[in-house]
């Protein structure tokens, strides 16, 4: 997936403002909240900050933050108690999608298009401002079903195949580092993942509904994602 639809959709959103500032109420939605992800590990001495920044981010209402944590630095002394080798083949596609050579923490990925290093705060936040300019690339609906959820998705901006994504993640955690390079440290970490699994592949071309199950504790978010690691075109919590 490249990043001409994205390019397209940035162009639709500025003639779309164009439209609003003539017609002010020709009613418009509004844009689609923008997806970070970050891959993190507690064993990595230069993530803390960026744990910190995600942190910051997920308090914002047009953000969906992640925090992905890996585990390829269990190994110098102390093992990331929400790592998950899924997690870390994650990071491993989005190399692969966007012709990198190799995979670090810490690492943000912004809409599952751009990528930039945890510690440069300010090239995040211009990336989040970029993609915060997009109308969503499909609508999304979420209706509660007893203890589970129904996700109905129409009207893609572009064809699929889609991937789509129940993401769980524990809102806040503390955890108190005892060895490993950020030995002695005690880090609150933030939307921490913890369970993923995808519902199923959407065309983009038909209404289609996806039920999520009974879900655990903690928050999910749905993300509906071009096919292998391509562009997240919209993305809500479901609870």
């Amino acid at each position: 997936m490249t990043k001409e639809p994205t390019l397209l959709r940035l162009i639709a959103s500025q003639i779309l403002c164009l439209f609003m500032l003539i017609i002010p109420n020709f009613g418009y939605g509004q844009n689609a909240p923008v997806v970070v992800e970050l891959f993190s590990s507690q064993g990595c001495s230069s993530c803390p900050p960026a744990d910190e920044y995600l942190a910051e981010l997920a308090q914002q209402r047009d953000i969906i933050a992640l925090g992905w944590h890996v585990d390829y630095w269990d190994y110098i002394g102390w093992a990331d108690s929400f790592a998950h080798p899924a997690f870390t083949e994650r990071q491993k596609a989005y190399a692969r999608a966007l012709d990198e050579r190799m995979i670090y923490t810490p690492q943000f990925i912004i809409n599952g298009v751009e990528s930039s290093f945890g510690g440069q705060r300010a090239e995040v936040a211009s990336v989040i401002q970029k993609y915060a300019q997009l109308p969503p690339g499909a609508e999304l609906s979420i209706r509660r079903m007893g203890s589970s959820y129904e996700i109905t998705l129409q009207n893609a901006y572009y064809a699929g195949p889609y991937d789509v994504h129940l993401v769980g993640v524990s809102t806040l955690e503390t955890v108190d580092i005892h060895s490993g390079e950020n030995a002695g440290r005690q880090v609150d970490y933030a939307n921490i993942v913890t369970e993923w699994h995808k519902l199923g592949l959407w065309d983009g071309l038909w209404p289609t509904t996806f039920e999520t199950g009974v879900l655990g504790p903690g928050r999910y978010v749905v993300l509906v994602q071009y096919q292998d690691n391509g562009e997240i075109v919209i993305a809500d919590w479901v609870n």
